[in-house]
């Protein structure tokens, strides 16, 4: 069964919140929203015209300084129906996530292998940096109970990706002790 397209709903759903240029959409994927669902500029900018196409959304231009022109892009009635459709369907099949560290530890046999060492540590450090990084939003973001109410399903995916990523230094920190040898041996 083919893939449903996501991407369409999911700008819909981020113009919902306000008007955006196709740059600021593409900006919310390099981040928050770059942690759940991927996609980078080939695969928006045509999907925002479609879109315009279909009379889901509109756009208008504005210049910015004396020569660019950036276009934004508002949601229409119609696709404020879409929007809310989607959002009453029921959630679709899970989607087996790309992890290289995963891959490359499931194809280790050898417990005493040298790169595992490497790859923990590896690992490790690129999810204390996510952690912290995700920490640093959320108080940018979320410091205050009307924040945190004002964006409670951002709020709540935020408050996810951290726990996300503490249970995750925890496992690692635990796997790499596990298979260190002792000073002892």
């Amino acid at each position: 069964m083919a893939q449903k397209n996501i991407l369409k709903y999911i700008i819909l759903g981020l113009l919902n919140h306000k008007e955006l240029a196709g740059y600021d959409l593409k900006k919310l994927f390099e981040g928050e929203v770059g942690d759940f669902w991927s996609s980078n500029h080939s695969q928006i900018y045509p999907e925002l015209r479609r879109m315009e196409e279909k009379g889901l959304i509109t756009s208008h231009s504005e210049t910015v300084g004396t020569k660019l022109e950036k276009k934004y892009y508002r949601i229409t009635p119609a696709g404020q129906e879409v929007l809310s459709a989607w959002m009453h369907e029921p959630l679709g099949s899970l989607v087996p996530s790309r992890d290289e560290f995963t891959m490359k530890l499931y194809l280790i046999d050898d417990p005493g292998d040298p790169l595992l060492a490497r790859l923990f540590q590896e690992e490790i450090t690129r999810h204390q940096k996510k952690y912290d990084y995700l920490r640093s939003r959320w108080e940018a973001l979320f410091s205050t109970q009307e924040d945190r109410q004002k964006h409670y399903g951002h709020s709540l995916i935020l408050q996810q990706a951290i726990e996300r990523e503490k249970q995750r230094l925890q496992w690692l920190m635990d796997i790499q002790k596990q298979s260190s040898p002792s000073k002892g041996e």
